[in-house]
C-alpha cells in the first residue's frame, strides 16, 4: 500500500495527471522518487508518438518542434520551469548565499528569469528542429526519463541547502537504499536503451547528462550550499537541454 500511495503522490506532485487524492503521511512518501522518472518516460513516449504522426501526415518542422516543447508543459504543468526561472534569478543576483535562498522562495520573477527561460527555449527549439534521425529522436525522448532519474538520485544523495520544503521532506522520508537501488537500475536500463538505439550517440549523450549532473552538484554547492526543490527543476531543464543540443550536433555531423 505504501508503494501505491507513493506512486500517486509522485504523479500528483510532478504532473498534472489526475489521480486519487488522500491525506499524506510520512510513511507514504518512502518511495516517491522511484516513480519520478516515469513522468519523464510518459513525456518521451508522447513526444515520440507525436513525431510519428508528423512523419505520416507531413506536418511541418515548426509545428512539430513547437508541440515537442509544449508536451512536457502540458504533462507537468511547467513544474520544473518554475524552479529553473527562480534559480536563474537567484544565481544572477550575485547576492550573499542567504539572499539567494530568499530569492528562490520569492514567487515573483525577475529579468534574469525571463531572459534565461527565453534563451533556453530558443536553443531548445533550434536543437529539436535538427533532430531528424529516428535513433537520435528515441535517445532524446529517453532523455526525459534519464534527467528525472539523475534528478531523483541527486535529491537523495546531495546535501540539501535548507531543512524545509517539499524536496527535503520527500528526501528525508525516503527509504534511501531502496530508492537509490531503484533509480540506479532505472538509469542503467535507460542508458542501455540509448546505447541500443545508437551506441556512439547514446554514449556521448549519456556522458553529457553525467557532466550536467556533476556541474549541478558543484554549482548548487557553490551558489546555495546544497540543493533545493527549485534547483532540482533547474537541473531537469539543464540536463534535458544538454541532451537535445548534443543529439542535434551529432545528427548534423552525421548528415554532413
Amino acid at each position: 500500500m505504501k508503494v501505491i500511495k507513493s506512486f500517486f503522490i509522485a504523479v500528483s506532485i510532478y504532473s498534472k495527471i489526475p489521480v486519487p487524492q488522500f491525506e499524506w503521511k510520512e510513511e507514504d512518501m518512502e518511495y516517491i522518487f522511484c516513480f519520478f522518472p516515469l513522468i519523464g518516460g510518459l513525456i518521451g513516449v508522447c513526444i515520440y508518438f507525436w513525431n510519428y504522426l508528423c512523419s505520416i501526415y507531413n506536418i511541418g518542422v515548426l509545428c512539430r518542434t513547437l508541440m515537442d516543447m509544449v508536451i512536457p508543459l502540458l504533462i507537468t504543468g511547467g513544474f520544473h520551469v518554475d524552479g529553473f526561472m527562480d534559480t536563474m534569478d537567484a544565481m544572477h543576483s550575485y547576492s550573499p548565499r542567504e539572499r539567494k535562498l530568499e530569492i528562490l522562495k520569492d514567487s515573483h520573477i525577475g529579468a534574469f528569469a525571463v531572459i534565461g527561460i527565453i534563451a533556453y527555449g530558443l536553443v531548445f527549439l533550434a536543437a529539436l528542429s535538427e533532430i531528424e534521425t529516428d535513433a537520435l529522436l528515441r535517445i532524446v525522448c529517453s532523455g526525459f526519463f534519464m534527467s528525472r532519474c539523475f534528478c531523483a538520485i541527486s535529491a537523495v544523495s546531495f546535501t540539501p541547502a535548507k531543512k524545509d520544503g517539499i524536496l527535503y521532506l520527500f528526501a528525508n522520508s525516503s527509504r534511501k537504499k531502496i530508492v537509490k537501488a531503484s533509480l540506479y537500475l532505472q538509469s542503467t536500463v535507460c542508458i542501455g536503451f540509448m546505447l541500443f538505439c545508437s551506441f556512439q550517440a547514446g554514449l556521448i549523450v549519456t556522458a553529457a547528462a553525467v557532466l550536467a549532473l556533476i556541474y549541478y552538484f558543484y554549482k548548487s554547492r557553490k551558489e546555495f550550499g546544497g540543493i533545493t526543490g527549485d534547483t532540482s527543476g533547474y537541473f531537469v531543464l539543464l540536463c534535458e537541454g544538454c541532451i537535445v543540443v548534443i543529439a542535434a550536433i551529432i545528427d548534423i555531423l552525421c548528415r554532413g
